[in-house]
Formats: C-alpha cells, sequence, structure tokens
C-alpha cells in the first residue's frame, strides 16, 4: 500500500526522491509476494510497475527551477545538424510536408495519421506484452523483463541527463530554458530572443485543433516532464514492442514494425524528438537485449527468491 501510494504523495513527503521512488518500485514486488500468480496478478504487477515508472518519469520535473539549471539544450541540436547535412531533419520534414494556410495549419491525412500515431503509443508497448500474454504465454515473462528495463533504464537518464526536445529548444531564450513551460507551440513571451529554430509542436496545435477546450486539462494528465527526452522510450519501447513481436510470427513482427517506423517519422516530423533522441532510443533497446542474457541468472535468482516468500506467505497463511 504505501509503495502504491508514494508516487501520490511525493512532493508531501519529507523524504528524499530516492526513498520514494525504492518504495513505489517495491509495491509489484510485494504484490508478488501477497499474491498467488494469475493472469490477473501479471496485469497488476505490469501497472505497478508503469504507476512507479510514471513517478520515476515525472519526479525530476518536481523542482522545475533546479531541472532547468541542468537542462541540456545544444548538443542534440548539433548532433541533428549534423545528421540532417546542415538543417535539422524536423525542419527538412516539416518544411516538405507541412501545411499551414491563410487561416492556420492546414490538417491532412498524413498530420492526423501522425498525430494518433504518437498518441496512440501509451497502449502500444503494452498491448503488445498483452498479446503476448494471451498467445504466447510461454513468452510472456521475458517480454515482461525486456520491456519495462527499457522504460526503468530509460528513466535513469531523465534524472543525470534533462535534454530538451526540438519543441523547447525552439521556444527557449539564448541563455536558458522558460521558467514557464505550457502546452503551446509558442514562447511564453514573445518578445524573448529565441535560437534560430524554426521548430514547430504539431501535435499540441493539432490537439488544441481537435480537442478544444479539453485539451489542456488532457495534457497535463499525459505530460508531466518536458527534459525528458533522451533517450527517446516512446521509441526505445515501441523497437522493442517490434522485436518481441517478430519472434512470436511474421505477421505481428510486420504490424509492429510498420508502427515502430511511423511513430518514428511521427516522433520527428512533429517537433517531439530529434533523430538524435531516436538512435538512442534504438541503442537502449539494442543495449538491454544484449545484456539479457547475461542478466538472465540474477533475474531468475530473484524470481525465485519472491517465489519462496510467497509460498512462505501462503503457506503460513
Amino acid at each position: 500500500m504505501a509503495g502504491a501510494a508514494a508516487p501520490l504523495v511525493r512532493r508531501r513527503l519529507p523524504l528524499p526522491p530516492l526513498v520514494t521512488q525504492t518504495l513505489a518500485f517495491a509495491a509489484p514486488v510485494g504484490l508478488c509476494v501477497a499474491v498467488r500468480r494469475s493472469r490477473a496478478r501479471d496485469v497488476a504487477t505490469c501497472c505497478l510497475q508503469m504507476w512507479a515508472y510514471t513517478a520515476a518519469y515525472k519526479t525530476p520535473h518536481d523542482d522545475q527551477a533546479e531541472q532547468e539549471r541542468h537542462v541540456r539544450i545544444d548538443y542534440p541540436i548539433a548532433v541533428d545538424r549534423a545528421l540532417g547535412l546542415g538543417e535539422l531533419p524536423t525542419v527538412r520534414l516539416q518544411r516538405a510536408l507541412a501545411r499551414v494556410g491563410p487561416d492556420g495549419p492546414r490538417w491532412r491525412a498524413l498530420d492526423r495519421t501522425l498525430v494518433w500515431t504518437h498518441w496512440s503509443w501509451f497502449l502500444v508497448p503494452h498491448g503488445a506484452l498483452v498479446y503476448i500474454m494471451l498467445r504466447h504465454p510461454d513468452r510472456f515473462d521475458r517480454a515482461a523483463v525486456l520491456t519495462y528495463a527499457t522504460f526503468d533504464i530509460g528513466a535513469m537518464f531523465y534524472w543525470v541527463l534533462p535534454t530538451a526536445p526540438p519543441w523547447y529548444a525552439a521556444a527557449a531564450p539564448e541563455n536558458g530554458a522558460p521558467r514557464d513551460v505550457t502546452p503551446s507551440a509558442a514562447p511564453a513571451d514573445p518578445r524573448t530572443p529565441r535560437r534560430v529554430l524554426e521548430v514547430r509542436r504539431m501535435m499540441v496545435e493539432y490537439g488544441q485543433h481537435f480537442w478544444g477546450d479539453s485539451w489542456t486539462p488532457l495534457y497535463s494528465v499525459f505530460g508531466g516532464n518536458p527534459l525528458a527526452a533522451m533517450p527517446s522510450l516512446h521509441f526505445a519501447t515501441s523497437v522493442m514492442a517490434a522485436q518481441l513481436l517478430s519472434e512470436t510470427g511474421t505477421l505481428a513482427g510486420v504490424l509492429g514494425w510498420a508502427y515502430a517506423g511511423t511513430l518514428g517519422l511521427a516522433l520527428v516530423y512533429l517537433g517531439e524528438h530529434y533523430a538524435a533522441d531516436l538512435i538512442a532510443g534504438a541503442a537502449l533497446t539494442t543495449t538491454v537485449r544484449r545484456l539479457g542474457p547475461r542478466a538472465g541468472p540474477a533475474v531468475v535468482r530473484v524470481g525465485r527468491a519472491i517465489a519462496a516468500l510467497e509460498a512462505t506467505a501462503h503457506g503460513a497463511g
């Protein structure tokens, strides 16, 4: 109970963030000890793991001023300009594909498809695990460990390497990030000098167009840390899902890779991530998969220890 509640009260507890995070990540283990294994328990364990991850993702931005003092803005710009042969890939894509008329942005089928591909990411990695659980249960444990290891390791980088995405850098003053980061494509003060980045945040523009007055509260639920860009966990976890689905069959693999490729295009085109963020995300996925066999014996030992505690708890009951 304490572990599940820790993310909710983290801003009010007089405890270091590391303590609240430890409590949060202990909750899935506690559930495995307290409840006998079943499909429902597996789902609940995954939910608690993501609840702890969400806190790990959002917590660095609890102290916005402190995070902004350490934010990195310029290095991904330099990398992407090298990748884009002098121009950001995001700028090239928006210039070639986006359309703006006299009355504002013109939302074509391509734009809507890419925005909804981005929004659907919240379901895809977990949907892949549900598919594997139902159709290939013998592969589920490994798939869940690899998927959530990607989430959790990626979150560590957000603590030690807060990096601005393209839309944030475009709205940032030359000498630092704006103090008021709102779900808007424009800087807080239009008189503030900006880096010369002609980047639109098209996902937010379309969200305001599509959802109207509901957009801001909706965004506040799914946002939480605008400086969690490097590596891109959107891309990393989608690539992991594609690889895991490929192991189950050709059709599932094709669908997984089609989604990952479309999402990669969307993230860069919409101004959400640099191409460098995607490369780092793919590198994270590759590293997790390669280290998986080496970590396997340790994971097995931990699993056996938890199973032993579970057996003792229920035996005593």
